[in-house]
Order: C-alpha cells, then structure tokens, then sequence
C-alpha cells in the first residue's frame, strides 16, 4: 500500500511506549501502536493475512481533533475490535508495508502501524464539539 504522506497529529509516549497517529493523503489515518500478543485477544479476532491488530491507548483519539474530527468514541465497533481491562484499545487496520512511508516515522521492534479509513474512525465518534 502506498502512503505518500503520513502527516504527524499526536503521540501518547510513556516510558518507550510510543502510540502515535498519523493522517495520509489517502483519506485514512495510519496509526502505530504496539504488537498485540495477546492469545485471548488473536483467537477471538480474524484478521486476513493483510491487516493486523495494534494496541493504543485511548487518549491517542485525542489527537483526531487536529484533523478536524470532533466529538467522543460512543461506538466500538471495527475498527476498535476489543477493549482492554485498562482502556486500551485494539484496533484492527491494513498492514503497512509501504517502506517510504515506514521510513519516515519511528517503529520500535514491538510496535508495528495499521491504515484504517477516515470514514471508519468517524462513525465511531458522536458529535460534538471536544473530545471526551
């Protein structure tokens, strides 16, 4: 998948843990977070062989206001896939394998980056004027 442009909207950064947010001039957003490894998590989730599954925290959405998307997550539905005990979420997306793009962000080895459409992420969101 070719991403020409990941432009930089948030990070949420704890002690190496990194989740960060991207939008692409494809109408999507690529976000990276860490590899799931989770059994309980993989075996109730199919993921084709061109998509995998990322771990974020929650407040990374946060960042969706810079790309003019308001509101408050009322809906987990794909591509939020599961919730954790924690909060955090396990988003599901298309792979990226665009190595232009990968080289233009910081992937530690226990991150990896999922695409997921503009649309998919708003009809998460309620409407609103802050995030929540």
């Amino acid at each position: 998948m070719l991403i020409v442009r990941p432009e930089f909207l948030g990070k949420e950064s704890t002690g190496g843990k990194s989740p960060t947010l991207y939008a692409t001039d494809r109408n999507s957003y690529v976000i990276q977070g860490w590899i799931v490894t989770d059994f309980q998590i993989l075996a109730s989730v199919d993921v084709p062989d061109d998509e995998t599954l990322v771990e974020i925290t929650a407040k990374l959405m946060t960042h969706l206001a810079k790309d003019g998307l308001l509101g408050r997550i009322t809906r987990f539905t794909h591509p939020i896939v599961h919730v954790k005990p924690n909060g955090n979420l396990i988003v599901q997306g298309a792979r990226v394998t665009d190595a232009e793009a990968l080289a233009q962000m910081d992937i530690p080895d226990h991150e990896t980056c999922v695409e997921v459409s503009k649309a998919s992420m708003v009809s998460l969101l309620s409407e609103g004027s802050a995030w929540n």
